[in-house]
């Protein structure tokens, strides 16, 4: 199988999720976090699960999974141990033309979900392509200190940076080498230790006057 790297925008768009214990949980957060309206369908759920209902944060059902569950649906997660169930899941879903992923059972996938590490607005993400998810997760480990936290606000900086110069009317090729120079002169460090003054410095030397720490993090 050769799968097609993709990033999902997903922000407002339903997601369901089949299963409400610990994996459906995960499952369930993680779409939260980057902005799905979730609906998690099962008979029983954990505390957590519940609360969300409360909160009105998710949807739920505490009831069996239907197929007419994934009418309008953009993308469905199974977190069951029901082998006839998450089948079940994954022909409906490819009757619908819905994005499917099953956890721990690829062949009942139309996507799988990678490792990843997150700082801020940089994802970094390992994938083994389904054969060995335990040897991604240990690789994703060994990568999480080379990618520390200063990666976030380095990001934030560098896209604020660029929001200006296309504020400021400037052709979008003359940006390169701009970048480049600033990531060649140790802006990234600089970020990571903290040091304003020379971060201040670096963008006076490469990008002229106009430009500070504070104000682009505004």
């Amino acid at each position: 199988m050769k799968y097609y790297p993709v990033h999902l925008d997903i922000d407002n768009r339903p997601c369901l999720v089949v299963g409400g214990g610990d994996v459906g949980q995960r499952k369930a957060m993680g779409l939260l976090e980057c902005g799905a309206r979730v609906t998690v369908v099962s008979p029983k759920v954990t505390q957590k699960l519940i609360k969300l209902g409360e909160e009105g944060r998710v949807q739920l059902h505490l009831r069996p999974y239907r197929s007419e569950d994934l009418k309008g649906v953009f993308m469905v997660m199974g977190a069951t141990d029901d082998e006839a169930l998450n089948r079940r899941i994954h022909d409906d879903a490819e009757a619908r033309n819905v994005l499917c992923n099953i956890a721990d059972r690829p062949a009942v996938c139309n996507f799988i979900l990678p490792s990843v590490i997150r700082r801020g607005d940089l994802i970094v993400t390992v994938s083994t392509s389904g054969k060995s998810p335990a040897f991604a997760k240990n690789l994703r480990r060994r990568m999480e200190d080379q990618f520390g936290a200063a990666y976030g606000p380095f990001l934030t900086l560098m896209g604020n940076i660029r929001k200006r110069l296309l504020a400021e009317a400037h052709a979008p090729e003359t940006h390169k080498p701009l970048f480049e120079a600033m990531i060649d002169d140790g802006l990234l460090e600089l970020v990571a230790l903290g040091d304003i003054p020379g971060i201040d410095a670096l963008l006076l030397r490469t990008l002229g006057p106009g430009y500070s720490y504070d104000d682009l993090m505004k």
